[in-house]
């Protein structure tokens, strides 16, 4: 039986609850709902770019500084200081006693970047060792002391010195160097296992951080209101 339609199209009063509704998705709404994803991926991978130029542009400024004589003179002079210092400790209890070398190491990845605080905190190591040899060398503890002024570097260098930067960089230094790095030197030293060197190397850690995040801030601040560092590649803002 024929099925007449009205002259706007719509079928018969008595026909429409038979009509069907098909919605068909076109192909362009479901490339649409993948664009986000996409979008997530790149947004992650250019801010990765991003963040490694930035890195690369520390490093680059950071080796230009080595121009300056006076860069160098503050370097020689910084060096010097973490060694002296290197020699004195304050010891608390039988385990656990507070280096100085630390505070020069990270002056100098503040000041002048990861690469001059990476070749300040890797000579500072050998040359303790040759003016005061303490048993066999061991170059493991060279490495950990560039790789600690590399991290002062990116995290102090070109940036407005805050407190909350200072626990960063010495917070990234105790975990990565001291922690973990320097406990595994351990291992290779006096055999002793990973496990049963960590408990009372975490203990220490978790003492140590506070007392060394305090003494560094006061130093800085008292360094930058002697504007010791406006003649350096950063001024710090404190």
């Amino acid at each position: 039986m024929c099925v007449k339609c009205q002259p706007d199209g719509e079928l018969p009063a008595g026909r429409k609850a038979w009509k069907l509704a098909v919605h068909i998705s076109h192909p362009a709404a479901t490339h649409r709902q993948k664009i986000p994803a996409v979008r997530s991926f790149k947004d992650n991978y250019c801010k990765g770019g991003i963040f490694m130029k930035k890195i690369k542009s520390l490093f680059t400024d950071s080796f230009h500084e080595l121009r300056s004589l006076k860069t160098l003179a503050m370097a020689a002079m910084l060096l010097a200081i973490a060694v002296v210092l290197g020699f004195y400790t304050l010891q608390l209890t039988d385990y656990i006693k507070i280096g100085f070398a630390y505070i020069a190491n990270e002056l100098a990845g503040m000041m002048f970047g990861p690469a001059v605080g990476g070749v300040v905190g890797g000579l500072a190591d050998l040359v303790k060792y040759l003016v005061k040899p303490t048993g066999p060398f061991f170059p493991g503890f060279t490495i950990s002391g560039l790789l600690g002024g590399i991290i002062y570097g990116i995290v102090l260098y070109k940036k407005p010195l805050s407190m909350k930067r200072i626990i960063a960089a010495n917070g990234l230094v105790t975990l990565l160097i001291n922690l973990l790095l320097n406990t595994y030197w351990l291992t290779l030293l006096y055999g002793n296992t990973f496990v049963a060197l960590l408990p009372a190397r975490i203990v220490k850690q978790i003492i140590m951080l506070p007392i060394e995040v305090i003494l560094f801030y006061a130093v800085a601040k008292v360094l930058s209101r002697a504007h010791l560092f406006a003649g350096a590649g950063r001024a710090a803002k404190l």
